[in-house]
């Protein structure tokens, strides 16, 4: 079983431990949390606590993940906004707010429960939990997504991401003002030892290279293309963080005044790939959805 420890910050104080641990992993719900605290896998400085236990300042937190449980993905029809499909690939938009693939806990409203009632052809190399997955954007970052209908296509498309032969390109709106006009970010990245449940820049972490673009200059934001060249966890994230340019309305790697969005400005608008099965290159664009777009305007009005 996998171990995550937390130390309890001052701006988490007072706060219900459910709600702290539900905040520290998008995949985690409130619900699971307090099933595992009744369950006896959360202790509070190595103590059993109960469900409503309120935080206090450097609590030491110590959560024992329990193994995934294999249960069926039950199909939900969604309306899902599909741009390329055929027998072996799926091109689909994944909107804000949405979790890609089930977990325990958190087993309906995801991409695949609609991707299954859309079509049960999809590859099992990632087990029944994640059906045709091959990659992930996070749950508060839009746009498109590759889906792998059969494990030829599953193999073909992992062996492109691994080659780096994929084009991933996000717009991203960043704190600061970059004077720079484009720039290439080569900075390992692994999990923080200080915090589990974040990634951040390390030395022995793994290989990750970012490629950035400034589009435009705002008064305070810069509105950048970044295209990934590795697909690390939170990699876009995590990098511009490093260099001193935090994505706004970022929960976790934003500084603590920030725009109030919901969600990083992040979206994955560009996917390109060569076709499993007859080697063509495909590439698709999503337009930029309605917040984005309003965040973008906002800040073209105001300078």
């Amino acid at each position: 079983m996998e171990k995550m420890e937390h130390t309890i910050l001052e701006e988490q104080a007072h706060d219900r431990i459910d709600k702290v641990l539900s905040s520290l992993n998008e995949e985690w719900s409130r619900t699971q949390v307090q099933q595992w605290i009744k369950e006896g896998h959360v202790l509070v400085n190595g103590q059993k606590i109960k469900t409503n236990y309120k935080c206090n300042i450097n609590d030491e937190i110590e959560v024992t993940i329990p193994e995934p449980e294999e249960l069926d993905v039950i199909p939900e029809e969604m309306d899902l906004g599909i741009f390329y499909e055929d027998r072996d690939v799926l091109v689909v938009y994944k909107p804000k707010g949405m979790v890609v693939h089930p977990a325990p806990g958190h087993m309906n409203g995801t991409l695949v429960n609609g991707l299954m009632a859309h079509c049960r052809d999809l590859s099992g190399i990632n087990g029944v939990l994640r059906p045709g997955i091959v990659h992930r954007i996070d749950k508060d970052t839009s746009g498109l997504l590759m889906v792998a209908k059969n494990d030829l296509a599953h193999e073909s498309l992992v062996n492109q991401l691994v080659n780096k032969t994929v084009t991933r390109k996000y717009k991203a709106i960043v704190h600061g003002i970059i004077s720079h006009d484009h720039g290439t970010i080569d900075a390992p990245i692994a999990r923080d030892p200080k915090d589990r449940q974040s990634m951040t820049v390390v030395d022995n972490g793994k290989h990750a290279v970012t490629h950035f673009q400034v589009l435009e200059r705002f008064t305070d934001f810069s509105y950048v293309e970044c295209q990934l060249e590795t697909g690390r966890t939170h990699q876009i994230r995590v990098h511009m963080k490093y260099i001193g340019f935090p994505l706004a309305g970022d929960p976790k790697y934003g500084p603590r005044k920030t725009l109030d969005i919901g969600g990083q400005a992040l979206h994955a608008g560009v996917l390109g790939f060569s076709h499993p099965r007859t080697g063509e290159y495909l590439e698709f664009e999503a337009p930029l959805p309605p917040d984005f777009q309003q965040l973008l305007d906002k800040l073209r009005n105001n300078g």
